[in-house]
């Protein structure tokens, strides 16, 4: 007789129309695949990259919060994080997990998606299938007519499309939920069902801008981004993900990313992995995107990451606020510390900080009840930087 001692029954309570609610979050962020159409992003039995352990005290941490001071471990069970994996010089110093949380369970990352799709545009424009130059008409002919029929892939991957579009999470009466509809992420009325993803994304309008200008972030041009590389390489997003990436980084355990009706993949969001998996796509950046000696993310598209991006375009961005320093590149964000930090980010206290000066990556997923909270997140980068600056 088989017994999965990880096995955790699905709530009555938990249905499409109020999975990333709390507190039906906490099963469903871990339970994607039990709730909606998904493909796997398969990895190699036998391969994995091991990670050694080598456990420090980092319990004398403390975070200054909205709610006042707070010690790490506090924070973390305050802030609702299912877990924390700290990596020192590619060592884990630190694994942290929630009751409710089990850390062999692929957990969504909502917009840190972007930054792994992302990830596959580099690594397919280093192999000449894509050109982040190209526009993207000249791989998706069909956006002729949208706002995305006249600007480029670099357009799309440093989010300076200029697209009338409102990223509103909590507006139930916004065009986000028809979107969210379009993805399979709510529930779909049956009788007219409306547009698949793809289509949803052709239908997308320009404001007012030019492409280019001003730094907008906007989901629709990560879900048109992962569209254009499997189009592009003629191979669907999963299994591309898996060959060029989630393989030959030996990953542990195997992910996956959620469809839409149609089969269409949520590059924008709907990956899911686990937190150690999360923590090696970090490491692979301070290895120079190697592995085992062989090269798994180009060095040159590492360095432009982190270290390119238009400051113009940035500072007259809705997101100045929250990195008054920082930068946009690839789809990652560049913090703008001292220590040339970059960080992946997404709704519900995702998130995928990595210190190069110090050799330090942290990788936190979470089922934060409210999808942004500034201040919580600016909390985490302060902890995160107090770790670094400890350890380094």
């Amino acid at each position: 007789m088989n017994t999965n001692l990880n096995f955790t029954p699905r709530p009555k309570a938990v249905g499409i129309g109020n999975w990333r609610l709390h507190p039906q979050s906490q099963w469903a962020f871990q339970h994607v695949r039990e709730l909606m159409p998904t493909a796997a992003i398969e990895r190699t039995a036998g391969s994995t990259q091991a990670l050694s352990t080598n456990l420090r005290n980092l319990e004398n941490i403390s975070v200054e919060t909205p709610a006042g001071d707070r010690s790490l471990e506090r924070l973390l069970s305050e802030s609702h994080t299912d877990s924390l994996l700290v990596l020192h010089q590619g060592t884990i110093v630190t694994e942290w997990h929630a009751p409710n949380s089990n850390p062999s369970n692929p957990h969504i990352l909502f917009s840190v998606s972007k930054s792994i799709t992302a990830i596959l545009a580099g690594i397919l424009e280093e192999k000449g299938i894509v050109d982040s130059e190209n526009l993207v008409v000249d791989y998706l002919p069909l956006v002729k007519g949208c706002v995305y029929g006249n600007c480029t892939l670099r357009h799309l991957l440093d989010m300076s499309v200029a697209l009338d579009f409102e990223e509103n999470y909590t507006d139930e009466h916004s065009e986000y939920v028809h979107y969210r509809i379009a993805t399979g992420w709510n529930p779909i009325d049956q009788t007219t069902p409306g547009p698949g993803l793809e289509s949803f994304l052709y239908s997308l309008k320009q404001n007012q801008e030019d492409h280019g200008n001003t730094f907008l972030y906007r989901s629709p041009n990560t879900d048109l981004l992962g569209l254009l590389l499997e189009r592009a390489a003629a191979v669907p997003l999963p299994k591309l993900l898996s060959h060029y990436l989630w393989k030959p980084m030996g990953a542990e355990t195997e992910a996956y990313i959620t469809l839409d009706r149609f089969g269409t993949s949520r590059a924008a969001g709907g990956i899911c992995v686990t937190v150690r998996d999360l923590a090696r796509i970090g490491q692979l950046f301070l290895e120079n995107g190697q592995v085992n000696g062989r090269q798994v993310i180009p060095s040159t598209w590492i360095e432009d990451t982190c270290n390119n991006g238009d400051q113009a375009a940035w500072d007259r961005g809705n997101y100045k606020h929250k990195l008054p320093n920082g930068k946009y590149r690839n789809q990652w964000y560049q913090v703008g510390d001292r220590d040339s930090s970059i960080s992946a980010r997404g709704i519900h206290g995702q998130l995928l900080y990595i210190n190069p000066s110090r050799s330090v990556v942290i990788a936190k997923l979470a089922c934060q009840p409210e999808p942004l909270n500034d201040a919580i997140t600016a909390s985490f980068m302060s902890a995160f930087d107090q770790i670094a600056k400890q350890l380094g």
